[in-house]
């Protein structure tokens, strides 16, 4: 059985910087597809970026304007989030996911069959 193991989380204030982790083990093989996604107090869980199992294409929701970057090594069977100009709406748990079959979209939930316990993520002065 294939876990995932995230860390990295903590308090940072607006404007600043973050990299989460996502160590993945076990059968690590069958993971395809990895990525990232937040949930805030009393709202859905959200896709914020995903990755394919070579790195060739990655995913991102419309609302980072390209502040956060992906990024994966099959090596250490680790993804990677890093999180720069942070804001206070960035403020969540966030998970990591991977699906061991192929997917046809990255956003919905239900495209990933493993999850993380999550980590938490707090913008804040």
């Amino acid at each position: 059985q294939v876990q995932l193991v995230e860390s990295g989380g903590g308090l940072v204030q607006p404007g600043g910087s973050l990299r989460l982790s996502c160590a993945a083990s076990g059968r690590t093989s069958s993971l395809n597809v990895m990525g990232w996604f937040r949930q805030a107090p009393g709202k859905e869980r959200q896709f914020v970026t995903a990755i394919t199992r070579d790195a060739d294409r990655r995913y991102y929701a419309d609302f980072l304007t390209g502040r956060f970057t992906i990024s994966r090594d099959n090596a250490k069977n680790t993804v990677y989030l890093l999180m720069n100009s942070l804001k206070p709406e960035d403020s969540a748990v966030y998970y990591c996911a991977a699906s061991s079959l192929p997917v046809r979209t990255v956003v919905p939930t239900s495209a990933y069959d493993l999850w993380g316990q999550g980590t938490q993520v707090t913008v804040s002065s």
